[in-house]
């Protein structure tokens, strides 16, 4: 009975949630640390693995690279949500980093 179960979604579910999760903190701190900027890391990261994930023969790591790339694409949005939270006072600003604590980082227009 074992012998005959699948793994592979049970694995694929875990290490996306992982993946997710791990980027709602490299959102939040790479804000605090590097301001907008950061936004075109998680851009190339993005990329670099979308381009992997087609050059993969297992779907595993297809899978992965693929969840890795499309986190990466979000976050670039999330930067600038980031931003908005911060010019509402929802998250610190960076004291060292003057342009959040004046608000300097306008917040998108709606």
């Amino acid at each position: 009975m074992v012998g005959s179960l699948h793994f592979t979604g049970v694995l694929l579910g875990l290490f996306t949630f992982l993946i997710i999760g791990l980027f709602h903190p490299l959102v939040i701190k790479g804000y605090y640390y590097f301001g907008m900027r950061c936004r075109w890391w998680f851009a190339i990261l993005g990329v670099a693995a979308l381009m992997a994930s087609v050059l993969m023969e297992d779907v595993m790591w297809q899978t992965l690279l693929g969840v890795l790339a499309f986190s990466s694409f979000w976050s670039v949005k999330e930067i600038a949500e980031q931003r908005d939270r911060v010019a509402k006072g929802w998250f610190p600003p960076n004291p060292r980093r003057p342009e959040q604590c004046s608000r300097g980082d306008k917040p998108a227009q709606k």
